[in-house]
């Protein structure tokens, strides 16, 4: 599994020209599911994510949960986080996990993180969305859990 995390002061979805999910502080992730992706996967990498530090505290310094700040999360199902770009100019998605089985995983984190008393908004998974966000720093963060555990 790979989020690509960022800490924002305001993001939106947009399907169609409906918003689907839209909050002020917090962290729009990318979601990215691996064909070896299972529960007990995403279920760390949701609460890895719960109790990642990146927000500024008192004294500027990134120590401060999304729970510390009372923040949201947009979260945004992105399969081409598993892109293969080693072969060729076009990327190949094999690694990527699709269809039913991708489309629970997502919604198992989205719940993980609910469960953790985060509030979630999200894309429409496997339609074309338009996200806009304004990235507070910027902050940036990528986390693989192949790279975690």
């Amino acid at each position: 599994m790979r989020l690509v995390v960022q800490r924002v002061s305001k993001a939106e979805c947009k399907v169609e020209d409906h918003i689907t999910g839209s909050i002020d502080v917090g962290y729009m992730v990318l979601v990215g599911l691996g064909v070896n992706d299972d529960e007990k996967i995403v279920g760390k990498m949701a609460e890895k994510l719960s109790k990642l530090r990146i927000f500024s505290d008192e004294n500027d310094k990134i120590n401060l949960s999304i729970h510390d700040v009372k923040g949201k999360i947009l979260s945004i199902s992105q399969f081409t986080l598993y892109a293969d770009c080693a072969k060729g100019n076009r990327p190949s998605f094999t690694d990527a996990l699709g269809g039913d089985k991708a489309r629970e995983l997502y919604r198992y984190f989205n719940e993980s993180l609910r469960k953790l008393d985060i509030e979630v908004e999200e894309g429409i998974f496997g339609a074309d969305m338009k996200i806009s966000l304004t990235n507070d720093g910027p902050v940036t963060i990528i986390l693989d859990s192949e790279d975690l555990w």
